[in-house]
């Protein structure tokens, strides 16, 4: 009895393993990627809600966000950020202060890096096709790496264009981001200053330099 439930355990760990490095997923994932990161830049207009199960909340807000490598300016009701790949800027127009600061590279959280939505898959995840429609790939994001606060990302990528249409944020402190993709565009040349907050622009800003 103890040889059987030691092979079926084995053979039920096999075979999640070898879903989540879904080959099918991996193909799709490369073609989206190469689309969205040869591109000049990737705009996007999106409805971003944020879900907590332990306060039973749910909060929903219109944002925008135009990427470039790894610059990018996210535009949200009280927060814009600039980051040129290097420093970050974040203003709060309500309190009328910008916050300098040098981000984490490694945070690939969607506020600190939008960008690795398009390269997260690569390392540090698994990946498995969870469904795939007549217009639709859903693709699930696993970390490697047990600690990590993500359960699990979630893209939701059209057919056969490759655009991004949602993804999702699944963490373990029961909050879940859920980014709904309203308009995607990969057309946009961005001007050299896009990703650099301008202090003639703001003038009597209070600047909070955390470097």
């Amino acid at each position: 009895m103890k040889i059987i439930t030691l092979f079926l355990t084995l053979y039920l760990a096999l075979n999640i393993v070898s879903a989540q490095n879904d080959p099918q997923a991996i193909k799709i994932l490369d073609r989206f990627s190469a689309k969205a990161t040869g591109a000049p830049s990737v705009s996007m207009k999106f409805l971003l809600t944020t879900t907590d199960q332990l306060e039973d909340t749910e909060d929903t807000i219109e944002g925008s966000v135009i990427l470039s490598k790894n610059s990018y300016k996210l535009d949200l009701p009280d927060n814009i950020i600039w980051y040129n790949g290097e420093t970050s800027w974040s203003y709060l127009p309500a309190e009328q202060e910008v916050t300098i600061t040098s981000p984490d590279k490694n945070d690939d959280s969607f506020q600190t890096r939008p960008s690795s939505i398009f390269t997260m898959y690569k390392e540090g995840y698994k990946c498995r096709l969870i469904e795939e429609k007549a217009d639709l790939y859903v693709i699930d994001l696993y970390p490697v790496d047990i600690k990590n606060e993500l359960i699990r990302v979630r893209l939701s990528i059209s057919k056969p264009s490759l655009d991004l249409k949602s993804f999702e944020y699944k963490r373990r402190d029961g909050i879940t981001i859920d980014i709904s993709i309203r308009e995607y565009n990969l057309e946009v040349n961005p001007g050299p200053h896009t990703f650099v907050f301008s202090p003639e622009l703001h003038k009597g800003v209070e600047v909070i330099d955390m470097r």
